[in-house]
């Protein structure tokens, strides 16, 4: 197996086109041709990390945070940046970032959070928005069927937790061959007037290439008519933090000394307490302040997330409790995710957990 398949598995995962646009995500070291020896999972890669995988003889290194966030000018191992780029280099290690790319899918960062916390029906806090295409197409009566079929292959008509999705309107379409057409129906030089349908699908913007490849290979027409249009439609699988609901509601004090326990925390920064019990969470694992306001329209009774600033927690006006539990925390069974799932993908194959220790904050 080389590094682009592995890449491959987790992008079915985490498609990178939906990673914001400040981030760095996808293949940051390394060769996409190179045969893989192992697979190490790690939140970040520092030093300790590298030397972990030579000490294993591993030559991939999956992390979720980018070791490049912003251009390298030099490479002279002046910095913590530098000196990792260097040695994985050296060493012939490639290092594969995922981060905000694993952030919007329901399956991801947050999707974890509410599994170890047992919240509920979560879906997503803030879905993306103009991810979403429709395609409108026409296709006589009798080939309908197979272009439909190569279409729902290529992806299309997937909306939330449905598949298959797509309307048709039967109509009659006319068209004239004129010099030099080959028309699979019809006669040079005469209108012709035949049974369709309009077939009407949406498909996720990051598929168009896929999705136009297959109309054209199933539709029996020498020219395809067809358009495709972006929607503004929110995707509800796709987009940052989460929100869901506890089994019982629980006091806050409660709730809280949970959380440290599942999610391993030291100390938890939090707003006012309210004195009321807590039912409906919100999660945003990393840097989450940008959705306390999103959080506080779901009706959030707290909001999980990490890196608040003193003026942010003024922000709960006595609405909501904002709980800070730290950026490592809030995002360290990621590693798990990904261990899980990419061992079900490639079964019998050297996939380990790294044992480095990579938080950078200490506690007194």
């Amino acid at each position: 197996m080389i590094v682009q398949e592995v890449a491959d598995i987790l992008e079915e995962l985490a498609p990178l086109s939906l990673a914001e646009d400040f981030d760095n995500v996808g293949l940051l070291v390394g060769d996409p041709q190179r045969e893989v020896s192992g697979i190490l999972v790690t939140l970040d890669t520092l030093e300790n990390v590298i030397d972990e995988a030579i000490d294993r003889k591993y030559n991939l290194i999956v992390s979720f945070h980018p070791i490049i966030f912003s251009g390298l000018k030099k490479i002279t191992g002046r910095t913590y940046v530098e000196r990792v780029v260097s040695k994985a280099i050296e060493h012939k290690i490639n290092i594969y970032s995922i981060h905000t790319a694993l952030d919007n899918v329901s399956r991801g960062v947050n999707g974890k959070i509410c599994e170890v916390l047992g919240i509920e029906s979560p879906s997503i806090l803030l879905p993306k928005s103009g991810g979403i295409k429709k395609l409108s197409t026409y296709i006589p009566k009798k080939a309908t069927e197979e272009v439909k079929e190569a279409l729902f292959a290529a992806g299309g008509g997937a909306i939330g937790n449905y598949s298959h999705c797509s309307f048709s309107i039967e109509g009659k379409g006319s068209f004239k061959p004129e010099e030099g057409a080959q028309p699979t129906q019809g006669k040079q030089g005469k209108i012709e007037i035949t049974e369709e349908f309009q077939l009407n699908m949406t498909f996720p913007a990051r598929l168009e290439k896929k999705i136009i490849r297959a109309l054209f290979e199933s539709h029996p027409y020498e020219e395809v008519a067809y358009e495709v249009i972006i929607l503004d439609n929110t995707n509800q699988l796709e987009g940052m933090g989460m929100i869901g609901l506890l089994a019982a509601p629980m006091p806050e004090r409660e709730f809280l000394s949970m959380v440290k326990k599942k999610m391993k925390v030291e100390s938890i920064r939090h707003s006012a307490l309210l004195n009321k019990p807590v039912r409906r969470v919100a999660v945003l694992g990393g840097s989450g302040a940008f959705a306390i306001s999103a959080a506080k329209a779901a009706g959030a009774d707290i909001f999980l997330t990490a890196d608040l600033k003193y003026h942010q927690f003024f922000e709960a006006e006595g609405a909501i409790v904002l709980a800070d539990i730290g950026h490592y925390e809030s995002e360290q069974y990621t590693k798990n995710l990904l261990v899980d799932y990419l061992t079900k993908k490639i079964p019998n194959f050297a996939i380990a957990l790294s044992e480095s220790k990579t938080n950078p904050i200490k506690y007194f």
